[in-house]
This record gives C-alpha cells, sequence and structure tokens, in this order.
C-alpha cells in the first residue's frame, strides 16, 4: 500500500487522554480524497503501525486530522504518539481506505459515538450536514472532561443535531429512545469500545431493525479470556508448502517466521488489514471485523488472531 510523507501541522489537547494531530503534506501539496469513516495507516516508528479515523470533513484536501485515546494498556501505538510525536514532527501514512462507509441514498442516519469512537462520526456529520440530510449524532462519554472535539461540536453549523450523553451527570445514553422515532428507511452507525457497540446494535435488533441498516466500527477488541485452541496447518496455494500453527501462537507470527508477510495494523481482529482468502478448511472466527455472514461463508478469515476448526486451512497467498 502507498503511503505518503506527512508532517504533523498542529497538536491539540482535546479532552483527558486525547489529543488531535493535524496532518499535512511537507510539501503543501494537497491530500488524496477520502470518504466518510474513512481511516489510515500511521506509521510510528520501531515497526509499530496503527489505524486512526479520519474526523476532518471530507471535502477538506489540505490537511486530515485524527484524534488518538492514549490507552492504559498501550501496545505501544497510542503511547508513542502521545509521548513522541509533537509538532514538526514526520510521520508515514497510508492513503485512506473506508471500510465504515456511510450507505447510498438520502435516508435519515442515527450516528453514535462512544468516547474516541467520535472520530469517524465527525466527519459522517460534517458529510451529511453539507449534502443537507437529515441526521442526528449522539455522543457518550463517562465525564465532561473526556468529551474530546465538544468545541467543534457546540460551534458546529449542525451543532442543534448533536446529543451529548455524560454518565457522571446522569445523562447518559438511552438508545430505545433515541431510536423510536426515526423515520422509515433510517440507518444506524456506531464506533466505540465493543461493549457500546454491542449494546446499541441489540437494543435496534431488538425494536426491529435489520442488520442491514446496522453499520458498526470497532476500535478495539473487548477484554476476553479465551482458548487458545490446538494445533493446525496452514498451506500457502501459491507454493503447496504447509506450515503447523502451534497452540499460543497465530497464523501472521508463523508465517512471517518463514518470510511471509500478511499486512497488519491493529493484530486484533478488528481493523480488516490482514483479511486473506482461505480457499479450504473452514476457520473459526475470532475477529470483529466481518459481519456475522460474511463469517458464516468461511471464506475470509483474520490470521493475526482467528485459528482453524479443520485440520488444514488452504490459504489464497
Amino acid at each position: 500500500m502507498s503511503t505518503l510523507r506527512l508532517k504533523v501541522a498542529r497538536r491539540v489537547a482535546e479532552a483527558d487522554g486525547i489529543c488531535s494531530y493535524e496532518l499535512v503534506s511537507a510539501d503543501g501539496a494537497a491530500l488524496p480524497p477520502f470518504t466518510a469513516g474513512a481511516h489510515v495507516d500511521v506509521h510510528v516508528g520501531e515497526g509499530i503501525v496503527r489505524q486512526y479515523s479520519l474526523c476532518n470533513a471530507p471535502h477538506e484536501t489540505h490537511r486530515y486530522l485524527i484524534g488518538v485515546l492514549r490507552e492504559p494498556a498501550s501496545r505501544g501505538g497510542s503511547s508513542a504518539m502521545h509521548e513522541r510525536i509533537a509538532e514538526g514532527a514526520e510521520l508515514d501514512v497510508s492513503v485512506p481506505r473506508n471500510h465504515f462507509g456511510l450507505a447510498d441514498g438520502p435516508h435519515h442516519s442515527v450516528l453514535f459515538a462512544g468516547g474516541i469512537g467520535i472520530t469517524p462520526l465527525l466527519a459522517m456529520a460534517e458529510h451529511l450536514h453539507a449534502k443537507g440530510l437529515p441526521f442526528t449524532l449522539h455522543y457518550s462519554v463517562r465525564s465532561a472532561a473526556r468529551a474530546a472535539f465538544r468545541g467543534r461540536l457546540e460551534q458546529a453549523p449542525f451543532a442543534s443535531r448533536v446529543r451529548l450523553h455524560i454518565d457522571e451527570e446522569g445523562t447518559g445514553l438511552d438508545v430505545a429512545a433515541a431510536l423510536s422515532d426515526c423515520p422509515a428507511g433510517t440507518h444506524v452507525y456506531v464506533c466505540g469500545p465493543a461493549g457500546y457497540i454491542d449494546h446499541v446494535l441489540a437494543t435496534a435488533r431488538s425494536l426491529g431493525w435489520s442488520d442491514d441498516r446496522l453499520h458498526r466500527e470497532y476500535f478495539g477488541a473487548a477484554p476476553a479470556v479465551a482458548e487458545e485452541g490446538g494445533a493446525f496447518d496452514v498451506r500457502i496455494a501459491s507454493s503447496g508448502t504447509t506450515y503447523t500453527i502451534p497452540a499460543g501462537r497465530t497464523v501472521v507470527q508463523v508465517l512471517a517466521d518463514h518470510g511471509i508477510d500478511v499486512p497488519v495494523s491493529c493484530e486484533q481482529g478488528v481493523c480488516g488489514t490482514c483479511l486473506t482468502r482461505v480457499l479450504e478448511g473452514i476457520p473459526e472466527h475470532r475477529d470483529l471485523y466481518q459481519t456475522e455472514e460474511e463469517q458464516a461463508a468461511n471464506d475470509h478469515f483474520t490470521p493475526c488472531c482467528s485459528r482453524a476448526k479443520s485440520a488444514l486451512l488452504v490459504l489464497d497467498l
């Protein structure tokens, strides 16, 4: 995937533990266009690549704006961004990709953001407003101090469409109420912690919403204790070579040991960067990226975390 060399033109503390970074071309050139919901891969350094959603208006061509939450259990990405990346720093950044785009059509949209999940939904709100399409944005945070981009939302031309829910102030989100008076054909878009997303989607389904109108993007896998699973084999279709994946190691790790590079980013089955076609065998899906229908097809899996139900998987590599 092609990358851009971008400079941090501005860094702003948006809330407790959250900073925004404005990325621009070092020579002032226009940046590749993006659509609402898109993200970029940021090469933080030392082999660390992390994905961050673009949260500026999609019509802007002079900058990319990302928001980064410092995770207490950071695996190196968010801590590096907060500790080492200052204004003036240069970063390798991928061209934008979008796995969380807005559905086509002039329908009403309800946007649900939990915490740092506000970032892609900011771009969606900017786009929907610019197109004159109806929407409501529900933004949930635990405390007022954690409400990133609050000033921007309060001053936005679509501020009347924003509902801020602050748990500590007793104004937490009531999903059922938020969906109660939506017109026919409304689509839901939700991003945030896994538990928040699951709650929004489960509530919508309980109210009769069909999955084709429910769109989500996870930022991280929910903490869970999962069985490692036994050993299995993977065969590379192009070479016919077979490798054994032992318990406690991932497909990506074993293949890397043998010089086979599978692009990865989150390594949690969230981002879809490593999604690989399965030609034979049945995967044991452990990702949050694919829908249930996509997982049931068993023709793709995420080798960063998923394993196998069958003794062998043949991969289109």
